[in-house]
This record gives C-alpha cells, sequence and structure tokens, in this order.
C-alpha cells in the first residue's frame, strides 16, 4: 500500500509527475508494469481541473497577491510559448509535449498550455492523456533497463 500510495502522489505532482512516479513506486517494491499503470492514471487526474480552472484561478491570485503577480505571469508565459509546438502541430502537439519525458513537459505544462489557449477540454484531455501513456512507456522502459542492471 506505501508503494502505491508513492507512486499516485508522486504522479499527482507538478515536475515530478510521471517521470519520478514510476522509478518511485518500482523502488518501493512494486512491478514497472504497476507503477505505470497507476502512475498513468494519477497523472490524468488533475489534468481536466487544471484545463478548466486554472485561467481563472491565475487571474483570481494576480488581483488578490500583488507579490505573486511577477511569478504568475512567469507560468503564463511559460505555458503561451510551450503552445507554440501546439499551434503547430494542434492536437499532435499536446501529445509531443508531454510524450517526451524531460523537465519542463508533461500533463501539467500541457494542460496549462490548453488551458492559456482554450482549447476544447475533450479533445486536451484525449491528447494529453495518450502523451501521457507515451511518456510513461518511455519511463517504464528506462527503468526497467535500470532495475534488471
Amino acid at each position: 500500500m506505501h508503494a502505491v500510495l508513492i507512486t499516485i502522489l508522486t504522479a499527482m505532482t507538478p515536475i515530478l509527475e510521471l517521470r519520478a512516479a514510476i522509478p518511485a513506486g518500482t523502488a518501493a517494491g512494486l512491478e514497472p508494469w504497476e507503477a505505470f499503470i497507476l502512475a498513468c492514471i494519477a497523472n490524468m487526474i488533475p489534468v481536466p481541473f487544471i484545463i478548466v480552472f486554472a485561467r481563472r484561478v491565475i487571474i483570481v491570485l494576480r488581483r488578490k497577491y500583488r507579490k505573486l503577480n511577477s511569478f504568475l505571469l512567469k507560468i503564463q508565459n511559460r505555458a503561451r510559448a510551450k503552445g507554440q509546438v501546439i499551434r503547430d502541430y494542434e492536437m499532435a502537439g499536446l501529445i509531443i509535449l508531454v510524450a517526451i519525458p524531460l523537465p519542463g513537459t508533461g500533463a501539467w505544462t500541457a494542460a496549462l498550455a490548453a488551458a492559456m489557449m482554450k482549447l476544447d477540454l475533450k479533445s486536451a484531455v484525449s491528447s494529453i492523456a495518450v502523451g501521457v501513456f507515451i511518456a510513461g512507456l518511455i519511463v517504464m522502459a528506462i527503468t526497467y533497463g535500470v532495475v534488471n542492471i
């Protein structure tokens, strides 16, 4: 149960996401495929909420907490910059943004970009899910390889 909780909470955490959740779950005793399934599901849980509420939350926070303005503006600008890939390749851009398991990519970044670009929720969530699955396969393969060395 401890390994399951570690995997789920890590996968739902921004920046860490499934890039850290799969190795953490495996290190905690799960089989790589178990960690993969849990991490993919958990990584997707915050996505629709981010897409629906991120813009409103940022607007409210910027108005209410002026000291956070520059930090929140930086987050918005980063999401818009990542949105260039999405503009260039449409929904395939979301998949690409998530599927490459590197820092600055992932479901949270793609969801923020989708929110800033006002993309259709269903299409954005579907594209992000495909990207999460691909990224999860890559991370699982790397984790499995390292575990078996």
